[in-house]
């Protein structure tokens, strides 16, 4: 990766951060380990959980890693629609004979608690989603040694993070799994989230801001991480690709859908959250979605005993399932061997280029001689 970020890894792929327990310590120090950049992700947890979490990290590796926080959200929602969509879960609430949860759940996810803790014992890397830190925030870590990265989804939130005086950007591609990182969710966009495909949205991060860029978004082969980074990316950030390796904290069940054939495609969906995620499509979505209101972290906490209730029944029916359109390559490798594969294909479609390049100039010369020689 370019600049400051260039040390921190010896492979351009970086674990993408999945909250709810998925890249937890042991997956994030496997990456780390590997060469990759691993993250842990402080979503939905308290912060002395997250604050045990990085010290269990750093007993597993001494290897750069970051740590990933949600920014805090407007309370934008609906009382009423949330309400309504609740009216709407109680045979959910029934059949799984769990109660629905606290929709009144704050939307700050104790934000300015863990930023606290990783300004009194910094970590090399912090990732923002769902918003842009402030200027004072990104110069406090700054100052504390940290570098930053704040998750983008538009060339303005990318012009927003370079004024705030971030050191990089993630362009998030809509191929993304799980929530789409979108700085103010928009409840009258087409479907549950409109969004740029991640090619596209390189070409205007790159266009827009002189920053390191990170690509993200259904990437799952060493092939596409030649792909972005031939398009202008730093890095390559990866999710579901990591979802399926034995050190992920992913239920059994959400591993095993990535490639079950029952499961067709995925969707953009506020069924489980409130704000628009990519997941395999299952009876919940289909049920729900067209009916979940722009209401995050309301709807979120809402489904969540409903979500945990399946998962414990072993019904991949009501879970959240996220995954990115590449889910069908998933591999069940351990973290550091996918790595070690990720990058063979990568230098492997390096060298494939550089074949085909050498071919067209060998091609030219030979059309050139041939053409000198008809002229004379």
């Amino acid at each position: 990766m370019a600049s400051a970020l260039t040390g921190l890894c010896r492979h351009p792929v970086v674990q993408a951060p999945m909250a709810g327990g998925v890249s937890g310590p042991a997956l994030a120090a496997a990456v780390s380990e590997a060469g990759g950049l691993g993250f842990l992700a402080a979503g939905y947890k308290t912060p002395a959980a997250m604050y045990e979490e990085i010290k269990q990290l750093r007993a597993r590796t001494a290897a750069p890693f970051g740590v990933n926080l949600f920014m805090p959200q407007p309370p934008a929602a609906d009382p009423a629609a949330v309400e309504v969509y609740a009216e709407q879960l109680a045979g959910e609430s029934a059949w799984y004979e769990t109660p629905l949860g606290d929709r009144d759940h704050g939307g700050d996810d104790a934000y300015d608690a863990k930023l606290a803790i990783l300004l009194d014992d910094p970590v090399p890397v912090v990732s923002f989603t769902f918003g842009c830190p402030s200027p004072e925030a990104v110069a406090a870590l700054a100052a504390a040694g940290t570098l930053t990265v704040v998750t983008v989804t538009s060339a303005a939130e990318a012009l927003a993070a370079r004024d705030a005086g971030a050191d990089a950007v993630c362009a998030q591609g809509i191929e993304a799994g799980g929530h789409q990182g979108t700085h103010r969710d928009d409840p009258h966009a087409d479907g549950a989230g409109a969004g740029l495909g991640l090619l596209s949205l390189l070409a205007q991060v790159r266009a827009a801001v002189d920053l390191p860029v990170i690509a993200t978004g259904g990437l799952m082969r060493g092939e596409q991480i030649a792909a972005v980074l031939a398009a202008g990316a730093d890095a390559a950030q990866l999710g579901t690709a990591f979802l399926a390796c034995p050190e992920s904290g992913a239920h059994a069940l959400h591993k095993q859908a990535l490639t079950d054939p029952l499961f067709v495609g995925t969707e953009l969906t506020r069924a489980f959250s409130g704000r628009p995620a990519r997941g395999l499509v299952n009876r919940f979505i289909h049920e729900h979605g067209p009916y979940a209101p722009a209401a995050y972290p309301q709807v979120h906490y809402l489904t969540a005993g409903l979500r945990k209730a399946a998962a414990e029944a072993g019904d991949p029916q009501a879970m959240a399932l996220w995954a990115g359109q590449g889910h069908r390559l998933a591999r069940t490798l351990p973290a550091a061997a996918l790595i070690e594969t990720l990058i063979t294909e990568l230098d492997a479609a390096g060298d494939t280029s550089r074949q085909g390049e050498r071919g067209t100039v060998r091609g030219s010369e030979t059309r050139g001689s041939e053409m000198r020689g008809s002229e004379s």
